[in-house]
C-alpha cells in the first residue's frame, strides 16, 4: 500500500496558510535518497550524480541536492543560469543538449561546465561557437536497434527502441568524433548514453554499464583517447503503482561494480570515474500534488472534480500515466466507489485517474496525488488561463516552507504586449 509522506493532520495545518492545489516535497526523503545513491557508488572514486534539473527545477531542491554532493545536469540556457544561481560551479555542471544553440555552448563554456556533445556535426559547431575545444568533453552514444533486458524480477521485457531516438551518435560516428576532438585539443573524454526510461528493474544500470564499458575499452584501443568518465545517465524508475517493487539502488550499484571489475579493470581503465544523471529516481517519490475535492458529477460515469488540473500535472492527461491517489485521512477506508478524478480544463483528457477505486469522498476532502516530485510542477503550463500552483517543502523539523509562490493573474499578463 502506498501511503503519503504527509498526514491528514499536517495537511490540515498547511492548508490554513497555503490554499490548494500545491506541490509538496519531503526534505527528509530527498536527503536520505541522495545519500543512498552516493553510498551505492562510493566504491568508484570520483563518482558524481548530476541531478537532471528538468525533473524539478526549483532552487530550494537544487541547493538541497548540492548540499548532498550532487551536481546539476542541464539541457538549456536557462537551466544553466539556474544551476549557476544555485551555487553549482565548473565541473559540478554537466551540459547535455540536442539541436543546441551557439549561445548555450558559450554559456556552458563560460561556466566551466562539462559539455556533452549529441552529434558528430557538433564537434565543428562547438569549436565555431566558443572558439576552442575544451580539454574535457563527452559524447553521447546511441547503439540503435531495440534495447531489451533478460529475465529479472519483471521477466523478459522490451524497454525501449534507441533506433527511433533522435539522440546520440552511431558507433562509427563516436569514434570519428573522438579522433576529431583529440586533434583539436581534447585530452580527457567521456561517454554517455540513455537507452530506456523509468525502468523498474535492478538490471538496467548494470546492463547499460556493460555496453558502455565495452565501448570505452574498444574506443581506447581504436583512437588512443584517454577515457576518464562514463555517464550512465538516467532511466532508473520509480514504482508509480502500489503493486510495483521499488528498485534497490545498493543492488544496482553492486551490479555496476561487477561489470566495472569484469571489463574496465582488465582493460587498464580502473581510473574511469562514473556519473549519473538521475531525475525521477532522485525526487519523484518525494513530492506530491495536494488538491481539494470540489464537485461530483453523476452521468454515464461517476466523476470527482478537484481544484487541480492537468496544468499542475500533465503526465496522466498526455501519457495516460498512472499516479496513485490517496484520500487524506481515509487511507484505511475501503475503496468501494469507482470514479474518474478530473480537473477543469476544456479537454476531456484532463483526468488524474480513470475508473479508479477510491473510498467515499465528500466536498472539501484533500486528495494526495503521489510521485509528482519529478516531471510534475516542472511540466506545468498556462492553457485555459490556468496558473501554476505553489511549491512547498516539508522540512525535516516538520515545518513547511514556501519554495515557489503560486502564479497570479499579473504573472500571466506580464509578458503580453498590449
Amino acid at each position: 500500500m502506498k501511503r503519503p509522506f504527509v498526514t491528514r493532520s499536517q495537511l490540515d495545518e498547511i492548508v490554513k496558510e497555503y490554499p490548494t492545489p500545491f506541490h509538496l516535497y519531503d526534505e527528509k526523503g530527498l536527503r536520505e535518497n541522495a545519500r543512498r545513491v552516493n553510498a551505492a557508488f562510493a566504491w568508484n572514486p570520483g563518482f558524481k550524480e548530476y541531478f537532471a534539473v528538468k525533473a524539478t527545477p526549483n532552487p530550494a531542491i537544487l541547493k538541497l541536492l548540492r548540499e548532498e554532493g550532487c551536481g546539476a545536469d542541464c539541457s538549456s540556457l536557462v537551466e544553466l543560469l539556474l544551476a549557476e544561481k544555485c551555487g553549482f560551479r565548473g565541473h559540478e555542471i554537466m551540459f547535455s543538449s540536442n539541436n543546441t544553440l551557439a549561445e548555450e555552448y558559450r554559456l556552458a563554456d563560460k561556466l566551466g561546465a562539462v559539455i556533452n556533445l549529441d552529434d558528430l556535426t557538433h564537434v565543428a559547431f562547438l569549436e565555431q561557437s566558443i572558439g576552442h575545444i575544451p580539454e574535457t568533453v563527452f559524447c553521447r552514444y546511441n547503439p540503435g536497434g531495440v534495447f531489451t533486458l533478460g529475465e529479472g524480477k519483471d521477466g523478459l521485457q522490451v524497454m525501449d527502441t534507441p533506433g527511433d531516438a533522435k539522440y546520440g551518435m552511431t558507433r562509427p560516428q563516436i569514434a570519428q568524433a573522438f579522433r576529431a576532438l583529440r586533434a583539436k585539443g581534447a585530452r580527457t573524454f567521456g561517454i554517455h548514453a540513455f537507452l530506456a526510461s523509468n525502468t523498474i528493474s535492478n538490471q538496467y544500470y548494470p546492463e547499460l554499464a556493460g555496453i558502455l564499458f565495452r565501448l570505452a575499452a574498444e574506443l581506447k584501443e581504436e583512437t588512443g583517447c584517454h577515457i576518464g568518465y562514463i555517464n550512465l545517465s538516467g532511466g532508473i524508475g520509480i514504482p508509480y503503482r502500489p503493486e510495483e517493487e521499488a528498485n534497490d539502488i545498493a543492488l544496482i550499484g553492486r551490479g555496476v561494480q561487477q561489470k566495472f571489475e569484469e571489463i574496465l579493470i582488465p582493460a587498464g581503465m580502473g581510473d574511469v570515474r562514473l556519473c549519473g544523471e538521475l531525475g525521477r529516481f532522485m525526487t519523484g517519490p518525494y513530492g506530491c500534488l495536494v488538491t481539494r475535492v470540489l464537485h461530483f458529477k453523476h452521468i454515464y460515469k461517476e466523476y470527482v472534480g478537484v481544484d487541480a488540473c492537468a496544468a499542475d500535472l500533465m503526465r496522466p492527461a498526455v501519457y495516460g500515466a498512472y499516479h496513485h491517489i490517496t484520500a487524506a485521512g481515509k487511507e484505511d477506508a475501503p475503496c468501494i466507489q469507482t470514479v474518474d478524478v478530473t480537473g477543469s480544463l476544456c479537454e476531456n483528457c484532463d483526468k488524474f485517474a480513470v475508473d479508479r477505486p477510491l473510498p467515499p469522498l465528500e466536498a472539501g476532502d484533500l486528495l494526495v496525488i503521489h510521485d509528482t516530485g519529478a516531471h510534475g510542477h516542472s511540466m506545468g503550463y498556462n492553457y485555459n488561463g490556468k496558473l501554476r500552483s505553489a511549491e512547498l517543502l516539508l522540512q525535516e523539523d516538520g515545518g513547511v516552507r514556501l519554495i515557489r509562490r503560486a502564479e497570479t493573474p499579473e504573472d500571466y499578463f506580464a509578458t503580453a504586449v498590449w
